[in-house]
């Protein structure tokens, strides 16, 4: 895994053996960010990294100057990877890491965000429900962006906040705004 842009841009950090999180690919990860580069202003965004794995998206918000990246990892494997480069990045003050369960921490949260990324394992039973989850707890800030990852097999098109979708190889996005 590496960062791919911003501040941190070449760091290196590789996930032990036990590892079971699917790291967004680099390829995706970065058009992602070229659109976002386009779109908002990462010094004035606060973001909600959820199912955040291996940490690699809050790493690369923290990177490109983000004031608060807020990541929420149930696996305490994931969850001891992402508080060490945490650590060893210096970032303690920035990326602010939650070992929780998702879809019980989305009802319980108060904050709001002016981005929130989601990228749940494909397989997940519940994934289609996410965009209605964090929409109907109202978890983006007006003018916000929701972005959730996931495979081929999952389609959007006809959700009523979608306003786009964008495709890297077998990586799917889906933006939506409430």
């Amino acid at each position: 895994m590496r960062i791919i842009g911003g501040e941190l841009k070449g760091r290196l950090f590789k996930p032990g053996k036990n590892f079971k999180a699917r790291p967004t690919t680099d390829f995706a990860r970065e058009n992602l960010f070229n659109i976002l580069n386009n779109r908002i202003d990462f010094e004035e965004t606060s973001v909600l990294d959820l199912f955040a794995g291996t940490g690699s998206i809050s790493f690369e918000f923290a990177s490109r100057g983000c004031k608060s990246v807020t990541s929420v990892e149930i696996d305490h494997v994931h969850y001891a990877f992402i508080s060490s480069v945490i650590q060893q990045l210096k970032l303690e003050m920035i990326v602010h890491l939650l070992r929780y369960d998702v879809l019980k921490f989305i009802p319980r949260c108060t904050e709001k965000y002016d981005l929130i990324f989601a990228d749940p394992p494909y397989q997940l039973a519940t994934l289609k429900e996410i965009p209605d989850l964090v929409l109907k707890h109202e978890l983006v800030n007006p003018g916000g962006l929701f972005i959730l990852e996931h495979g081929k097999s999952d389609n959007f098109a006809s959700h009523p906040n979608l306003v786009e979708q964008r495709v890297y190889g077998s990586v799917h996005f889906s933006f939506f705004r409430p």
